[in-house]
């Protein structure tokens, strides 16, 4: 079985497309939420991920400002700019499908959600103290999140008492033993220096983890985020993965 994980798309349509077509035919999407934000097609990206079959989907941080304007304060101003313009452009039927997203998703095997267990909206989990004190907060063997940008996961020792961080540099596999918290990196907008974009696939019957990461048209994202007149700095930082 093979289930692909995808978080923090970002308005980058050039970039979901490539992660669709590098994954290849899967059982289940789980998309975990900010599916707008920063980039220049949002109606692209909800389109495109609400007609996936087998979807499950979350609300992230930005997918809710759009759609309520909580928590705008909490912006830098290029990123409310964004906010902003795709509230304006966002067709009605894209708005209800984020509208009724839920903030998590829980299985008998599995939390979904966008930031953490603890604060599913707003909370980065990239410190391993900040990980441990959320494995407290969600009872299922395993939590997948997005938020921070970075292929990152946190997995609990036997005992319970120590945490293993590991951040997943280019294509890395790991076989899930223990309990785990797993992050696989942002589709539209990589933050570890790795332009390409950053999903997960995961096989729930071998518990199997592995990072993808591929390479897509970086410049033809930039020129249609110069065109929309959004902020220059969200085109650049594409190119280096920032």
């Amino acid at each position: 079985m093979k289930i692909l994980v995808i978080s923090d798309v970002h308005g980058n349509f050039t970039a979901l497309e490539a992660v669709l077509a590098s994954a290849g035919t899967v059982d289940a999407v789980w998309c975990l939420g900010d599916l707008v934000g920063y980039g220049p097609d949002p109606n692209e990206c909800v389109e495109r991920i609400r007609a996936l079959p087998h979807l499950t989907c979350i609300k992230g941080n930005h997918d809710d400002a759009v759609i309520t304007s909580r928590n705008i304060e909490k912006f830098n101003d290029d990123a409310e700019t964004s906010v902003r313009f795709t509230r304006d452009i966002l067709k009605p039927e894209n708005m209800k499908f984020l509208t009724r997203l839920r903030e998590k998703h829980i299985t008998q095997t599995e939390t979904l959600t966008h930031g953490s267990p603890r604060h599913p909206m707003w909370e980065y989990l990239v410190e391993p103290f900040v990980a441990m004190m959320n494995f407290s907060q969600f009872s299922t063997p395993l939590a997948f999140v997005g938020h921070s940008h970075l292929p990152i996961s946190f997995t609990m020792d036997a005992n319970g008492d120590k945490i293993i961080r590991t951040i997943h540099e280019g294509n890395q596999e790991m076989q899930i033993t223990g309990r785990a918290i797993l992050n696989p990196g942002s589709v539209g907008q990589p933050r570890d220096r790795d332009p390409r974009a950053s999903y997960g696939l995961f096989d729930p019957e071998t518990s199997v983890w592995r990072i993808t990461r591929v390479e897509y048209d970086i410049a033809a994202v930039q020129q249609r985020i110069y065109a929309a007149g959004l902020p220059e700095k969200e085109g650049l930082r594409l190119a280096d993965g920032w």
